[in-house]
């Protein structure tokens, strides 16, 4: 199945896509639907409200997820050209939930920064309490894929060898459009695209991942239990503005798009924040 929440005229609806229309699921998004037993069923069954695909508006694909955990530094690509050494646990940094943005929603770039930076990334989003469970069983309390770019404000984020500052600014984070469940993607293969006014900045495939989706889920859980909606970004490959020479960076007026096969594209145009007197 593919899942979403979508924005309407009354606030905002989970639905399914099916072929040509959304059917409304009887709940305000998927954050709500994670967490109720038998969400599957009920996804699979709902004949609410339909709505053109084509007319769309989407939302945060989980717009109140209980924790949001990235992982930095787990493409092969991206760690060398940032000049470290491989690392042998996972790289993990936190987000708040008020970073997230629809997957067609405007980037504001903040005028306390310049050097706003793309990054890829695979999400993942639980479907079930996973709590010290190995990686077959962590395989289980997956819900299913989706698209983040981890838009990152280096300057910030280089202030100190803590990132969270630069990791986490307010609508900054792009996901979805959708959530596309297990049985439908072969989340160990696959294709993975930036582009930045149509010139592509990152390519890579979910091979050159060192630690898996099932592999963090089961790291995350021997320290804290992930819930029902809790959404993680697996990290992003080489390519990025700040490992270029000369490094490049976002500008007002580009837009960003990030595509993953299988699991659709994010396009979020990028507009300057006019400059504040201090």
């Amino acid at each position: 199945m593919k899942l979403a929440t979508i924005r309407t005229a009354s606030g905002t609806a989970a639905v399914r896509l099916d072929d040509a229309e959304a059917v409304e699921l009887g709940v305000a998004d998927l954050s709500e639907l994670l967490r109720r037993a038998g969400w599957r069923e009920q996804a699979a069954t709902a004949a609410g409200p339909r709505h053109p695909r084509a007319s769309l508006a989407y939302a945060p694909l989980v717009p109140t997820p209980g924790k949001i955990i990235c992982v930095g530094l787990n493409y092969r690509t991206h760690i060398l050209e940032m000049g470290r050494e491989l690392p042998s646990y996972p790289t993990l940094f936190a987000k708040f939930s008020n970073a997230l943005l629809g997957a067609q929603d405007n980037i504001v770039l903040p005028d306390v920064s310049d050097q706003v930076d793309w990054e890829a990334e695979l999400g993942v989003v639980i479907g079930r309490p996973a709590r010290r469970v190995s990686a077959g069983q962590a395989a289980d309390a997956i819900a299913g894929y989706t698209i983040v770019n981890d838009v990152s404000m280096r300057d910030w984020q280089c202030r100190t060898s803590e990132w969270l500052q630069g990791k986490s600014f307010e609508a900054s984070t792009p996901v979805g459009p959708w959530l596309v469940t297990p049985d439908e993607v072969d989340a160990a293969r696959l294709d993975l695209r930036c582009a930045v006014d149509g010139e592509t900045r990152q390519h890579a495939n979910t091979r050159d991942l060192l630690f898996q989706p099932a592999d963090i889920v089961a790291y995350i859980s021997q320290f804290t239990t992930l819930e029902p909606g809790d959404l993680i970004a697996t990290g992003t490959p080489g390519g990025v503005g700040a490992g270029r020479e000369p490094r490049v960076f976002l500008r007002g007026g580009q837009t960003l798009t990030t595509t993953i096969d299988g699991l659709g594209q994010l396009s979020n145009y990028c507009l300057a924040e006019p400059a504040r007197s201090r």
